[in-house]
């Protein structure tokens, strides 16, 4: 179900700049669906956006405040709670990647169902599914892969949807994880999904279709990393792509919270996904590597893009850097 836009995003009173990382996401990705912030003191972390009442904000024609920030264990703070009963009141609906539902405080619950308005726990699967099947359907599919986690998959798959877009590739971005969500006001959070069913969560995020050109789903974990390779598995298989994109971040000594495990090798990841992702899809294929350089200044970041291109016989790009259009351009002979 798509949780229903424009957007008034609530920031609370979180003070540290990365715990708004979820609103900033959406922000960048979906400005036309942002109409303003909701802060609830001076010292709280600002979008830039234009400050909003909740009464302002429905007068301009929001329809749900997103809660756009994370904190340590992912619990809705007391003192927030006021205020989300007062937006249920005017007749929003409240959207949370928290950790903690929304439901599960009472008063929310019941004002949400009194006023016929929608919590959406985002992190939180509640629709049923079913196994995957691997049955062949209609669409061609861009899933990305990574080295490890947190290397830049959600952001690439956005890059790519919009790039694609752009050169004439009707494509639509699928979301796998509660940021995605977020921004893309649908779909769902596969690291919430028991093991059986996530091959067939990542076939209803993409069902068949015929009214577009491609589907990018945004990948989740990595199939070499020992931790999260069984959501990166239920995806690949899910998925059916027919064509990937690595992503990597330069820089990275180790598996993510694992010191102890050695990162894999480029050459390794996209052999290991390739044979993953050729179950359901024979075609699979890379078109491309998505690197992070952040660690490098732009001209050895530009050297080290042209080597691997030479290395691996892929478009290498940082997609904040030099962008993606040298992948994009690649999938119109798929």
């Amino acid at each position: 179900m798509r949780i229903p836009q424009p957007y008034l995003l609530f920031l609370g009173d979180v003070t540290e700049p990365l715990a708004a990382k979820t609103a900033k996401g959406i922000l960048h990705w979906r400005p036309q669906q942002c109409l303003g912030q909701l802060r609830l003191t001076q010292e709280t972390v600002s979008l830039g956006l234009t400050e909003l009442s909740l009464e302002e904000a429905k007068a301009l024609g929001a329809e749900t405040l997103v809660i756009g920030t994370a904190n340590a264990g992912g619990f809705i703070p007391q003192s927030w709670l006021a205020t989300l009963q007062e937006a249920l009141e005017l007749g929003y609906h409240i959207a949370s990647g928290m950790h903690q539902r929304l439901s599960s405080f009472p008063a929310i619950n019941h004002a949400a169902n009194i006023h016929q308005c929608r919590l959406y726990d985002v992190r939180h699967v509640d629709q049923p599914l079913t196994i995957g099947t691997g049955i062949p359907r209609q669409g061609k599919r861009l899933l990305t892969v990574g080295t490890d986690s947190s290397v830049g998959k959600m952001y690439t798959s956005l890059a790519l949807e919009t790039e694609m877009n752009r050169q004439g590739l009707n494509t639509r971005f699928r979301a796998t994880g509660q940021t995605g969500i977020l921004i893309s006001g649908q779909g769902i959070s596969v690291d919430a999904v028991v093991a059986d069913f996530i091959s067939g969560a990542a076939e209803a995020i993409s069902p068949e279709f015929t009214d577009h050109d491609w589907d990018v789903i945004e990948g989740q974990g990595s199939l070499l990393n020992p931790a999260f390779a069984g959501v990166s598995l239920g995806l690949l298989h899910g998925s059916q792509p027919d064509a990937m994109v690595l992503c990597h971040e330069i820089g990275r000594q180790h598996v993510r919270h694992l010191p102890h495990m050695q990162f894999p090798s480029i050459q390794a990841t996209l052999e290991a996904n390739l044979t993953a992702a050729r179950l359901t899809s024979p075609q699979a294929r890379f078109v491309g590597i998505s690197l992070n350089t952040s660690a490098l200044d732009e001209t050895d970041a530009l050297t080290l893009c042209r080597q691997w291109e030479q290395d691996y016989q892929l478009p290498v790009t940082d997609p904040i850097r030099f962008g993606v259009a040298s992948i994009v351009e690649k999938l119109h002979s798929l």
